[in-house]
């Protein structure tokens, strides 16, 4: 039989974050690189027949492409469990994203500055397609950050109110920092509410 004077264990809970951009900005990279569980994805190669659709500038290096999702899932502390899903970045699975946020509390949007237009769709969704609290993420291509982002958030008209971060998806401890962002803006949202407010939105 349990002591009755066993201390109660701290109370779990649970929040959704969506890693969204575009195609090829490294959001099954970050899901892959701070899931402590084996991440789920759902990658396909990249044939002939798909160059006129998932085109990518030469010299970058990518043979698959996310056809559905990436979900991994990362602990915070002992009283808080983010589970991360990622969108895929084509224009044509673009539909699946009211899917992948509902339930959110909030996301984390790469952003390739490289190649900065493909990121204008998903800032556009995640102002004016939904109210999901949401971080603008520079990825730091070769762990540089070759772009002010006072600049980045110029370029990419994006409200004052967003943060506008950067971080080296290849980096777990990287990763960690951005989505802790989104945690906090979440909860700079909501009034400064607690943690376990974030498993009710």
């Amino acid at each position: 039989m349990a002591s009755a004077n066993l201390p109660d264990s701290p109370l779990l809970t649970s929040a959704k974050i969506v890693i969204a951009g575009g195609f090829g900005v490294g959001k099954t990279t970050c899901v892959q690189s701070i899931s402590e569980i084996p991440p789920i994805n759902t990658e396909a190669w990249m044939t002939a027949a798909s160059e006129t659709v998932d085109r990518l500038d030469p010299g970058i290096d990518k043979t698959t492409t996310t056809v559905a999702m990436d979900f991994g899932r990362l602990t915070i502390g002992t009283d808080l469990v983010l589970y991360l899903f990622g969108t895929p970045g084509q224009p044509r699975f673009w539909p699946m994203w009211d899917d992948l946020c509902r339930g959110a509390v909030g996301a984390l949007v790469l952003a390739d500055t490289r190649r900065l237009e493909e990121s204008f769709p998903a800032v556009n969704y995640f102002e004016q397609d939904t109210d999901l609290p949401f971080v603008v993420c520079v990825n730091l291509f070769d762990g540089v950050l070759t772009h002010h982002l006072h600049d980045v958030r110029e370029a990419l008209e994006v409200s004052p109110e967003v943060p506008v971060i950067g971080c080296d998806v290849r980096d777990p401890s990287s990763v960690a920092r951005a989505l802790l962002a989104v945690v906090e803006h979440t909860m700079t949202r909501t009034a400064g509410s607690s943690p376990s407010v974030l498993a009710a939105r």
